[in-house]
């Protein structure tokens, strides 16, 4: 594994439930992971965490605001929280303070319900795969500690602070560079999602996109995606053009 440091989308019923909507058949020769909330359930701990922080101050920390901080940079999501509710702490503070808490948080991430399966079904087929994250280094050696034997699936590993990475999503720069490092087409690489930026990053790229974003989102905001799952579980490879389970 190469570490580097530096179905069409689903409209609604009236009452909620998902009508089922046939991708198309596409031509996929590589697939990339975003990482948070696609591969590891580490969202809610962002979540708790800065809601903790954000009361000290008499705030409140919603899903419309943490909507428009996935998928981003560290400091670029922290710049977006300390303006929206005004706290009287640097977007610099509040990622300091937030650091210990986290930190124990990452050594217990749990896989998400499909990921090991599919990424594992992909790597048996010699499908040859990513993971393209915002997370910095250190914090992605916290995250994955418990499943170092799971990542060796990946054929390479992008992190936010890679060198390649100028801007981070929406720009295209992370899934280009996670392309680059596959020596793969953008048009034949199928990105997995759970943000708005990180769907907008790949779209960006030329990349097809499949989101699967948190339960509370409104999956309309992802009517960009190719794609938009409840789960990774329910994806079909065959559809893409991969070797069916």
């Amino acid at each position: 594994m190469q570490i580097h440091t530096h179905l069409s989308y689903f409209p609604h019923q009236a009452d909620g439930r998902e009508i089922t909507v046939t991708a198309k058949q596409r031509h996929i020769t590589h697939v990339i992971y975003d990482m948070d909330g696609v591969l590891l359930d580490t969202e809610p701990f962002y979540t708790e965490v800065t809601q903790q922080i954000v009361q000290q101050h008499g705030k409140t920390f919603t899903w419309a605001l943490k909507s428009q901080m996935m998928g981003r940079k560290p400091l670029d999501a922290a710049k977006i929280l300390v303006d929206a509710l005004e706290l009287p702490i640097t977007a610099e503070e509040y990622l300091i303070s937030r650091e210990p808490l986290l930190d124990a948080l990452f050594l217990t991430a749990q896989p998400l319900q499909g990921a090991q399966t599919l990424t594992r079904h992909l790597h048996q087929q010699g499908i040859p795969q990513a993971v393209a994250t915002s997370t910095p280094h250190a914090k992605f050696l916290l995250k994955t500690h418990a499943h170092q034997t799971w990542f060796t699936v990946f054929n390479t590993i992008i992190t936010g602070d890679n060198i390649a990475v100028k801007q981070g999503k929406p720009a295209p720069d992370i899934f280009l560079a996670a392309a680059n490092a596959l020596q793969a087409d953008p048009a034949h690489c199928l990105v997995f999602e759970d943000a708005l930026v990180g769907v907008e990053a790949a779209k960006a790229a030329g990349m097809h996109v499949v989101a699967i974003p948190a339960l509370a989102l409104d999956k309309t905001l992802f009517a960009t995606a190719d794609a938009v799952l409840n789960q990774m579980g329910e994806f079909r490879p065959e559809l893409w053009g991969l070797p069916a389970f």
